[in-house]
């Protein structure tokens, strides 16, 4: 059975109430209980902080998630608010061909050309055969006949040149990345979707 503990359901606000990521009810329970967070209790639009003791206390309602105890069931809270931080991190897209494509706006780099998924793979801009790294700054987005005619070649060695020179994305708010996968309405009010 899926350890309800050790799932991250819990979303993270920094104290102006923004989001900034998830956590477990374990790693929640933790905070709660060092007063590093308090938790929301929320009914319809009422959002209402709860710190450890009086959360405890709180029932559990039908849709809620919860743990047993010894002292009885306790409610896993869907949103918990960071009682000192204020900033919302930022981070860079994790490397990926999907990732790629999005960067390259699903245009072959070489030739300007816009792509369907068929259509268009990934190229080594130096390719993998003479030490080049598979990295943002060395991949892009190219059409599948132009990346065959490359083959392991540099793009001046085919009459190729790039539109532009592969970077690494720019880092972005934490919350762009967060995804509310299990569906917890809660977090509705949280995320920009």
């Amino acid at each position: 059975m899926d350890d309800i503990l050790n799932r991250p359901i819990v979303l993270v606000l920094n104290r102006n109430w923004q989001a900034i990521n998830v956590r477990t009810p374990q790693q929640a329970f933790v905070q709660m209980a060092t007063d590093v967070v308090t938790a929301l209790n929320i009914d319809g639009e009422n959002r209402v902080p709860a710190h450890w003791a009086e959360w405890i206390k709180l029932p559990v309602r039908e849709n809620d998630y919860s743990v047993r105890t010894p002292s009885g069931p306790i409610r896993v809270p869907a949103v918990i608010v960071l009682s000192r931080f204020a900033k919302v991190p930022k981070r860079r897209p994790k490397f990926s061909a999907r990732a790629i494509w999005a960067r390259d706006g699903g245009q072959c780099q070489y030739t300007g050309a816009n792509l369907r998924p068929s259509e268009g793979n990934i190229d080594h801009v130096l390719p993998r055969s003479r030490g080049g790294k598979t990295s943002w700054e060395n991949c892009v987005l190219a059409s599948k006949d132009v990346n065959s005619r490359k083959a392991d070649r540099l793009p001046e060695e085919v009459g190729l040149r790039l539109l532009k020179p592969p970077t690494a994305p720019r880092e972005l708010p934490s919350t762009l990345f967060i995804r509310n996968v299990n569906g917890i309405a809660a977090w509705r009010h949280f995320l920009v979707e």
